[in-house]
């Protein structure tokens, strides 16, 4: 059997690999194709496409720009999908394609099953597509308790997995003390999310240090090309940021258990952070056309995941003309001194990190895809009893 993947980030391409193995585990015999990110590919075997560097944008301007791109790599994966004819097509997450895809698969073929795991957040910025989605979908794999009830009600069947992001991050648990005189800045894993942002991190650092001059920053870097970025940053700036901001690379998960307080970028970040309980601001900044276009379509009440979840202000929140830095260094000097709001909220922390489902979610969605392809084959489509058997095992 063989199942086609469509992944276009680097998120996307972790999450893709580990729910790889997990069916390879559950089913060693399958077959791999279709396009993601590195590990994804190790996995699937040099057939499998890499194209997370040209995939992965962030913004209406940039998603513009590169339209032709676009166009010609989605009748490109139809044509793909069209020859290998799969017997499923698992989209992870990246919705501005991957619906579209949908869309066109069911026009062009009702034999493979559709699934779609990592679900778009269609929920908050356009609920009514959810019953469309319906038509175009066999099985939505949800990494949030609410959404598998919202999909529900509208027709989509829907299974909550719970968020893979647990089942890595269990592991990067260390042994240590927070330092009270660290704070972790984490802007962003692309280019235009830390031009934008790591710039009010340094001021934030700047107003911080004319106070508390023992203080020092910690800045993790998710790539090489963006730790070059933001040192180059810091080398244009004033001196006494040069020397209390350091650039680490691929530390993440350490620094979020070593820093007192942080500010994070929104994202998968945020959720990071929860897990790790360190106390934090949230922050973001994007091209004010990106912003206008998303106010316009987005409709919730928090940026935050966290808070989503909480249903409440957990994380303060300062978005777009709001990520002021003399603001946001209140807010964080409030984390870093009194013990209540600190306490308060890493207590909340538990709470939202519970409600994520624990460890096991990409085991958990194999066997839902297992089950979904079950249910579409009969005896005589798997071939010999002996084989209808064995894919009928739990």
């Amino acid at each position: 059997m063989t199942i086609y993947f469509a992944a276009g980030e680097v998120s996307a391409d972790n999450h893709g690999a580990a729910l790889m193995h997990s069916l390879r585990e559950l089913r060693p015999g399958l077959k791999f194709i279709g396009r993601g990110g590195p590990r994804m590919q190790q996995i699937a075997g040099a057939q499998f496409r890499n194209w997370i560097g040209e995939a992965a944008v962030l913004g209406l301007w940039e998603v513009l720009r590169k339209y032709g791109y676009f166009r010609e790599q989605f009748h490109q994966t139809l044509g793909e999908i069209s020859v290998s004819k799969p017997d499923a097509v698992v989209l992870i997450d990246y919705p501005g394609f991957n619906l579209r895809l949908a869309r066109a698969l069911r026009r062009q073929s009702q034999s493979q099953k559709t699934i779609y795991y990592i679900s778009p957040q269609v929920w908050a910025w356009n609920r009514g597509r959810i019953k469309k989605m319906a038509r175009l979908i066999d099985l939505v794999l949800c990494i949030f308790p609410f959404e598998a009830n919202l999909y529900s009600e509208s027709g989509l069947r829907a299974v909550f997995v719970g968020h893979p992001m647990i089942e890595n991050l269990e592991t990067q648990k260390i042994e240590t003390a927070r330092d009270p005189n660290l704070i972790g800045l984490f802007p962003g894993s692309r280019l235009r999310e830390v031009r934008k942002i790591f710039p009010v991190m340094i001021e934030v650092a700047r107003l911080l240090l004319r106070t508390r001059p023992g203080l020092r920053f910690c800045v993790a870097a998710a790539s090489e090309g963006l730790a070059g970025e933001m040192s180059e940053m810091l080398r244009s700036g004033q001196s006494e940021n040069r020397q209390a901001i350091e650039i680490i690379l691929g530390q993440t998960p350490v620094l979020m258990q070593q820093a007192w307080a942080g500010i994070v970028a929104s994202g998968s970040a945020t959720l990071e952070a929860a897990y790790f309980r360190m106390p934090f601001v949230l922050i973001y900044k994007v091209a004010w056309p990106t912003y206008i276009a998303a106010r316009l379509v987005v409709n919730v009440d928090y940026l935050g995941m966290p808070n989503l979840l909480a249903d409440k202000q957990v994380v303060p929140e300062f978005i777009q003309h709001e990520a002021k830095p003399s603001v946001i260094v209140k807010a964080l000097q409030a984390l870093m001194d009194d013990a209540k709001v600190r306490d308060r909220m890493i207590s909340e922390f538990d709470a939202i990190v519970g409600k994520l489902g624990g460890s096991g979610a990409s085991d958990r969605a194999a066997r839902a895809i297992i089950q979904e392809l079950n249910n579409g084959r009969s005896p005589d489509r798997v071939g010999d009893p002996e084989t209808a058997a064995r894919w009928a095992a739990p």
